[in-house]
């Protein structure tokens, strides 16, 4: 567990950062809070939330990372990412699914604060990148992104599920 002094004037620090583990299932809950309040889509956060075993089981795989931002012991902020093992080559990449700090909280460096212990992470695992994708009307998000890393401009396709039986005849 890392602490950030995210206000100098303090002696003490105003958030912990902490990577979430397995039995961190009420850590995890209070991101999915903090997502779908930040994203203004709380029915895909909370509407239907995993049961703690699925949770405990995520937490617990080598490709899932969970890192939270911690006021009192509530969460202000979290990061949800994935290492992706790579096949051209023995190495990985680390893809920032979701980042979000509560509105109360914004501005006092906790974003930065996530995306360093996942930079940490990203080394004590071999990883060659860390990347994110940002919407373009999004400018805080780009703002932190750009002072932190290389703006790459690409197009992203959402691709539906198909079911064999649903392909067409050839």
């Amino acid at each position: 567990m890392r602490a950030l002094d995210c206000d100098s004037r303090r002696e003490e620090p105003s958030h912990v950062i902490r990577r979430i583990a397995p039995s961190d299932v009420a850590l995890m809950a209070g991101m999915l809070t903090v997502f779908g309040e930040a994203f203004d889509d709380v029915k895909t956060y909370n509407g239907a939330r995993p049961r703690a075993a699925y949770l405990e089981r995520l937490l617990g795989s080598d490709t899932f990372i969970a890192i939270a931002a911690l006021k009192g012991g509530a969460v202000v902020g979290g990061l949800a990412a994935y290492e992706l093992r790579k096949f051209e080559q023995e190495r990985s990449e680390i893809y920032i699914y979701d980042l979000a700090v509560a509105a109360a909280h914004r501005r006092q460096g906790i974003a930065t604060a996530l995306i360093r212990e996942l930079q940490a992470i990203a080394a004590e695992r071999g990883a060659y990148v860390i990347y994110v994708q940002a919407d373009r009307v999004d400018a805080p998000a780009i703002a932190l992104y750009s002072k932190l890393g290389v703006r790459e401009d690409v197009l992203h396709f959402d691709i539906p599920p198909r079911s064999p039986r649903d392909r067409p005849a050839l």
